[in-house]
């Protein structure tokens, strides 16, 4: 099986090779300081209709229960960060949902990543994780030292900010793990100022149940009428908190084909989103994370933001 050492490095230049932005491994174990702050968190319903959130609690805090004796967590992070943005005319989308859907990038570089590890190490066991299980992404990251988690709860980064996905490999094999950095946010607030909806409620916690990412993609029912007026034109989750951050100024573009917008995209104006029909919404988001939310749900953001 060759040594740590050896084994760690290889793993590292091969995610670097099939794009990753960076790699940082720690061990898999009980995340015994998110426990307390996840029940929390939940305690005080701030996750809104989130259902799926409240699911699978052991799960989430211990991948052992979730690849049976693992050893190591691989967290990867993936730039989606784009070189031109939407007109200034336009109801917003996350820059994230772009291009083609990220589930299915992501899950191939980490199917070929584990392909790699089995062929170059020997029988190893583990399951790749892309935000689609119950897996704080996150926690792990920052245990990783590939970011520490700033106070709009996202992971950052003083290299590139925090315009990435974030992805893991869980392996039944012993590696070599990378220790924690600090974090350097400062006396900023620039993204609690920020927020349209004020879901920022302190430092480093969110209140799900307000932010606009949640109101447009995970709410099923009608936005409370109390946010009108509040939502700065997004229409399809909001990086607002990213694009105040001062470290998000060191962002470059991604290098990923598969997240270039769809030629139309970046030209639609307030006017041709209002006016959008479901088939011209089917051929730009065909592979996109924006079916998620229908033609019917990015209808009725618009509707709200136009009322």
């Amino acid at each position: 099986m060759g040594n740590k050492q050896n084994n760690t490095q290889i793993i590292k230049t091969e995610a670097k090779r099939l794009g990753f932005l960076s790699c940082g491994i720690s061990k898999a174990q009980f995340l015994e300081d998110e426990a307390p702050r996840l029940e929390k968190w939940l305690n005080n319903n701030m996750h809104g209709q989130m259902q799926y959130m409240e699911n699978h609690f052991d799960k989430r805090l211990d991948p052992t229960k979730l690849v049976e004796d693992s050893k190591s967590v691989i967290s990867l992070l993936l730039n989606y960060y784009p070189s031109q943005e939407q007109t200034a005319n336009s109801y917003k989308l996350s820059k994230y949902a772009y291009g083609y859907d990220y589930h299915s990038v992501i899950k191939d570089k980490l199917k070929s990543l584990l392909n790699f590890i089995q062929e170059e190490i020997g029988e190893v066991h583990g399951r790749a994780f892309v935000d689609s299980a119950p897996v704080l992404d996150k926690a792990w990251a920052a245990k990783s030292g590939l970011g520490w988690i700033g106070k709009n709860s996202n992971l950052l980064t003083q290299q590139v900010g925090s315009f990435y996905f974030i992805a893991e490999l869980i392996v039944d094999l012993e590696l070599e793990y990378d220790l924690p950095t600090t974090d350097h946010c400062g006396t900023c607030t620039a993204c609690i100022d920020a927020c349209p909806t004020q879901a920022i409620v302190k430092p480093y916690v969110v209140d799900g149940s307000k932010c606009i990412s949640y109101f447009t993609i995970e709410l099923k029912e009608n936005i409370p009428s109390e946010f009108k007026g509040k939502m700065d034109d997004w229409m399809f989750g909001c990086d607002v908190c990213q694009d105040v951050c001062p470290w998000n100024k060191f962002s470059k573009a991604h290098n990923e084909p598969l997240f270039n917008p769809h030629p139309e995209l970046l030209s639609i104006t307030k006017k041709d989103w209002e006016e959008i029909t479901e088939d011209v919404f089917n051929k730009i988001f065909k592979n996109s994370a924006v079916k998620r939310t229908k033609f019917l749900g990015l209808k009725r953001n618009i509707n709200f933001l136009k009322e």
